[in-house]
């Protein structure tokens, strides 16, 4: 099988069911796992966030989302890789490829390749598309292990996480402007132990004022803006501590702010999520998961009077 990925998670997905080697086209966002990134790239932006303020960023995709889309599609790229399957996404113009643009491109492939689009809001929907994918390229039998195996560390944490009182969380999917992060992340601060103050599970991620976040009052702070990693997250977390109330909130206060790897644990919604709860799991009770979170995938943000003295 000739299989074109055309979202990260989905690229993820045929790796997790033992069929990367099938892969034959990805996008340029693909980076999981890293012999991905040698394949031909079907997608680009004129969005470069590595030399952009998250102001900018989110300026530059809200023009290209009225004026369009944000990404592009090389439809003579596709038509040379003869795809048998496209695997592709509904949820979000902004994450992938709108859908239209997908469907104009196969629609003159000849043969025309199947299509699988993926819309998963929660946990269990991500984990059913992963089957859903296996199924697709021929390899249910060997994905349907792997996500029991997914399922029973998500069992393991909620088992845990559960024998203490639950701890007050924001998560941040972006900083300027503030978006409350919705969809799965709600969940998997539930199964960590905490529970999400602004946003509902299974809701769409929302743009949110400063002080609704104040009100929250969290006893922990989680920045994980859409893309990034830890370390830049870290840095774009630190124009937070000039708005007002910040030094007020209980996270502040206790050291308990904290910047996580979004773009390989909580924005794609793959397999790796479940480290993603894994990892929350450790920031929200390290006295029940005592391993440090791995410097890559989250770092403390220092309390702001020390980054003010430093």
């Amino acid at each position: 099988m000739r299989i074109v990925s055309l979202l990260p998670a989905a690229t993820e997905m045929v790796a997790l069911a033992g069929a990367e080697d099938e892969l034959v086209g990805v996008t340029h966002e693909c980076d999981h796992p890293p012999g991905v990134r040698r394949l031909p790239k079907l997608t680009s932006t004129p969005v470069d966030p590595s030399c952009m303020s998250s102001a900018e960023i989110d300026a530059a995709v809200n023009r290209l989302s009225d004026e369009g889309s944000v990404y592009a599609l090389d439809a003579g790229l596709l038509a040379r890789l003869r795809p048998d399957l496209v695997l592709t996404q509904g949820l979000c113009d902004v994450c992938a490829v709108s859908p239209s643009l997908v469907e104009e491109a196969v629609s003159g492939l000849h043969p025309r390749p199947a299509v699988f689009s993926m819309d998963p809001r929660s946990l269990g929907e991500v984990l059913e598309d992963a089957l859903a994918v296996g199924e697709a390229v021929g390899r249910a039998e060997e994905v349907r292990g792997r996500v029991a195996s997914l399922r029973e560390r998500l069992r393991r944490v909620g088992e845990l996480s559960s024998s203490t009182e639950p701890v007050r969380v924001v998560c941040l999917e972006w900083l300027d402007p503030l978006f409350g992060a919705g969809h799965w992340v709600p969940e998997m601060v539930k199964i960590a132990g905490g529970e999400e103050a602004v946003s509902e599970p299974g809701e769409p991620s929302r743009r949110i004022g400063w002080e609704e976040v104040v009100r929250a009052s969290p006893e922990v702070l989680v920045l994980m803006p859409c893309g990034f990693d830890a370390r830049r997250a870290a840095r774009e977390g630190r124009m937070l501590a000039r708005l007002p109330g910040w030094e007020n909130l209980p996270a502040v206060a206790q050291g308990r702010v904290w910047a996580v790897d979004a773009n390989s644990y909580f924005s794609r919604p793959g397999p790796r999520l479940v480290e993603g709860v894994e990892l929350l799991a450790s920031i929200l009770h390290p006295e029940l998961f005592p391993l440090p979170p791995d410097p890559r995938r989250a770092v403390r943000l220092a309390h702001p009077a020390r980054t003010r003295s430093a």
